[in-house]
């Protein structure tokens, strides 16, 4: 019933950039957190950036001042800027999603991931 659909990967050389999206659709009451990870061949899931409701965000040391996350509630969508990119940026991104829903009558807080998109960065 609620869907994450992440765009925006792709090959980029080293210095260049690319702009992630990730869009919630289907039955929900709210987001609160939005949230980008990544996850590179042979490492653990990391945070890269996340933003709350009102708009603060937090970045993980490696991403500041190259990365910046954004939101637009009205499209329920979340950014990820990405420039100066490194080959150590490699990775498989994925937007994490807290969503307010309704399960069997109770109203809940729900983690969401997306289903991940491939940034590659190679020259």
């Amino acid at each position: 019933q609620v869907q994450l659909v992440e765009s925006g990967g792709g090959l980029v050389q080293p210095g260049g950039s690319l702009r992630l999206s990730c869009t919630a659709s289907g039955s929900f009451l709210n987001i609160y957190a939005m949230n980008w990870y990544r996850q590179a061949p042979g490492k653990q899931r990391e945070l890269v950036a996340g933003i709350a409701v009102g708009g603060n965000t937090n970045y993980s040391d490696p991403m500041k001042g190259r990365f910046t996350i954004s939101r637009d509630n009205a499209k329920n969508t979340v950014y990820l800027q990405m420039n100066s990119l490194k080959a150590e940026d490699t990775a498989v991104y994925y937007c994490n999603v807290d969503l307010i829903v309704v399960v069997a009558g109770t109203i809940r807080s729900v983690d969401y991931w997306g289903q991940g998109t491939q940034v590659t960065v190679s020259s």
